[in-house]
């Protein structure tokens, strides 16, 4: 649970008792004892029952018969069954009486267990043993529960301080027979083994989590009676029967609808029917929707030839309506009842950074990628013959500039070639005339 509203110099106050919240920690379920600077009657001995604060949101009350002074956070020793079981001292004193009568415990009950002494180290540290078994214990029980092919899910083990004992938390919709299960259970971890169905609720507060308000779930921190939900509690309070919004992590309604429905309820009254028709000249209209907070109540017209828009009317001119129908007068239009509805317009906000936004086409990843040819092997050999040839002339308009013997043969070369084909294409004229 948040501690931000009761922080002192930047510190969260009920962190490790760091302020003056006096919860010491933001556990599950902390309980203030607005008690505890109350002194007794004289004559009058403090109760000898305190409540202890095992894993998760299980708690549970024991009698201190030794008279051995505990205060709120200790770490204590108490009864189990069997063994014994260590736990945190959540509250003491006339506090845990009224405690007991909110969830109907008897003071008197000879079957409350009783606190057995302070921990010490090796009791503290045998307990943080058996947690961390907690998880690999739970994975494992799935296992063997699937290959029994059993319709039941193990949300969560806890441990015994003694590590004794393990009890297994499932949820199941119909009824399991686990017998054979127990049987597996006990001998892959050699330990006492308790099954305790509980709700998707009851699992949800166990396990714990962020609802979608923000803020951590209810029956986590301090809900414990869990009422029924139904949906006429949204329609009440005009929500969208969507229950995608409307379940929370169990799966079932938020208990949240609840809180608020007397607060609708009661202001609905004041409204009203929707079965209710208001009678104009113009004709018909019938309700369309309320809005509770703005008091005001929108009717529509069905009427051939009348606009469909819905008309925003007051909620005491509304009542003005119904009064004039009740005495057999109709108004002429509820045009002129129309509530005109302020309308808030936004202030631009001045960007402390630069909008990238509009600067790139949205249509930019659309358009097929131009797919680059790669040269030929035959270009590339076309191009290196150009550029040795380029070298090569170079080479030769060189040497024939400094008169080298290379450049001399090779025109007396092309010289003979050149004579050659002459004398070739000579003889062939001389011959054609002796034809």
């Amino acid at each position: 649970m948040a501690c931000s509203n009761c922080s002192k110099g930047g510190i969260p106050a009920g962190c490790k008792g760091n302020g003056q919240c006096g919860t010491y920690g933001c556990n599950n379920l902390d309980v203030f004892d607005w008690l505890s600077d109350i002194s007794l009657p004289n004559g009058k001995q403090e109760f000898d029952i305190v409540e202890v604060r095992f894993k998760g949101t299980r708690k549970a009350f024991f009698r201190n018969h030794k008279n051995i002074q505990l205060l709120v956070g200790d770490v204590i020793v108490v009864e189990g069954s069997p063994g014994h079981d260590v736990g945190l001292v959540s509250l003491t004193g006339e506090l845990v009486r009224i405690q007991m009568q909110k969830k109907g415990e008897k003071v008197d009950n000879y079957e409350i267990k009783k606190v057995l002494r302070k921990a010490t180290q090796a009791d503290i540290d045998l307990c943080h043993e058996a947690r961390k078994l907690e998880d690999s214990t739970m994975y494992r029980s799935r296992e063997i529960a699937k290959e029994l092919k059993l319709e039941m899910k193990i949300s969560d083990v806890e441990y015994q301080g003694d590590k004794s004992k393990a009890t297994f938390y499932y949820t199941a919709e119909d009824r399991v027979d686990f017998r054979e299960l127990i049987k597996r259970l006990a001998e892959e971890f050699s330990i006492r083994v308790e099954m305790r169905q509980i709700g998707s609720r009851q699992e949800a507060a166990r396990v714990g989590g962020i609802g979608s308000c923000g803020r951590e779930l209810c029956c986590t921190t301090w809900l414990t009676d869990f009422r029924t939900v139904s949906t006429t509690a949204a329609r009440y309070q005009q929500l969208s029967l969507n229950p995608q919004k409307l379940a929370g992590q169990c799966g079932k309604l938020k208990c949240c609808l609840n809180y608020e429905l007397d607060m609708y309820v009661e202001a609905i009254k004041d409204f009203p029917k929707p079965e209710l028709r208001l009678k104009t000249k113009k004709g018909i209209a019938t309700h369309f929707k309320t809005d509770i907070f703005k008091k005001v109540v929108w009717y529509i017209y069905h009427e051939e030839g009348q606009s469909k828009d819905p008309i925003p009317i007051e909620l005491n001119r509304v009542k003005e309506i119904i009064a004039l129908n009740e005495k057999g007068e109709k108004p002429e239009d509820l045009r002129s009842y129309e509530f005109s509805i302020p309308t808030e317009t936004a202030k631009p906000v001045e960007l402390d950074f630069t909008d990238a936004m509009g600067t790139e086409s949205l249509t930019r990843f659309d358009q097929k990628k131009k797919s680059k040819k790669k040269p030929s092997s035959r270009a590339n050999n076309n191009n290196r013959r150009r550029q040795n040839q380029n070298q090569g002339g170079g080479k030769s308009a060189n040497a024939s500039k400094s008169g080298g013997p290379s450049n001399n043969s090779g025109n007396q070369g092309n010289k003979n070639s050149n004579s050659n084909r002459k004398g070739r294409s000579g003889g062939q004229r001389r011959r054609n005339p002796n034809k």
